[in-house]
Parts: C-alpha cells; sequence; structure tokens
C-alpha cells in the first residue's frame, strides 16, 4: 500500500497523471466509437473488453474489428499505449532516481559535516560515526 501512495505522489509531483487520465479517457472515447461503428459489437462492455486485448497487445481474438474505422481507431490507441507507458515509466524512474541521489547527498553532506568537526563531537557520537563507516563498507563487500 505505501509504494501505491508513493507511486500516485510521483504522478502527481510530476503531472503524469494528467497523461493517464487523457488516455484513460481516449481509450473510453475509442470503446464508444467502435461500439457504433461495429456491426459485431453490440455492447459497450465488448467494446472495452477489445480495446483492453488492443491495449495489452494480447489480441485474444474473441472480438474482432472489421471496419475502417475500428482498424484505425485500434492502431491510434496501440501507438497511444506504447507512448503513454514509456513517458510515464521514463518520468518516474528518473523522478525517483532524483529523490534518491538527493537524498544520498543530503546523507553525505551531513557525514562530512560531522567528519570536520571530529573534535568537538562525544565519544558517543564518536562510536556512531564508526559504526556507520563499519556498515557503510560492509554494504560495499556485499
Amino acid at each position: 500500500m505505501k509504494r501505491l501512495r508513493v507511486l500516485k505522489n510521483i504522478l502527481v509531483r510530476t503531472k503524469t497523471h494528467h497523461i493517464i487520465a487523457v488516455y484513460t479517457l481516449f481509450v473510453l472515447l475509442c470503446a464508444l466509437v467502435i461500439l457504433f461503428v461495429e456491426p459485431d459489437i453490440k455492447r459497450y462492455a465488448d467494446a472495452l473488453w477489445y480495446c483492453y486485448a488492443v491495449v495489452s497487445t494480447a489480441g485474444f481474438g474473441d472480438v474482432v474489428v472489421t471496419t475502417a474505422i475500428a482498424k484505425i481507431l485500434s492502431l491510434l490507441v496501440t501507438i497511444y499505449s506504447i507512448l503513454v507507458i514509456a513517458i510515464v515509466t521514463g518520468v518516474v524512474v528518473n523522478f525517483y532516481t532524483e529523490i534518491t541521489e538527493l537524498q544520498k547527498k543530503e546523507t553525505l553532506t551531513a557525514f562530512m559535516y560531522k567528519l570536520e568537526h571530529l573534535d568537538e563531537m562525544s565519544k558517543d557520537e564518536l562510536k556512531e560515526i564508526s559504526n556507520q563507516v563499519k556498515r557503510f563498507n560492509d554494504n560495499i563487500k556485499n
């Protein structure tokens, strides 16, 4: 659950939730158009199922379009899906990487500050720095 909240926060901060919302609306509208132009699709749920098959590139084959308009919409949904997945994934990974690097930099800055002021520290503080260095070395070895 925590990871989903983190993902949601990243999507909101990077404004990619707008891309996902527009994409979802586009797919829903394409399903509606396909419902009206395809003679074999009688229910909106079947049109949505077809769009899901196109989006997921599974192509189950249980629902097939025959009109030119539906085929063009299928092509557009496929291309749009690829673009949205690429953009959103790239933005999320880049944002997460930047946050991680920033946290590392802040941690390193705080550690360097402590090293510069060793002569002002108590024995307990020095012992904690020693333990941090040991943990760091252990992480490098593993």
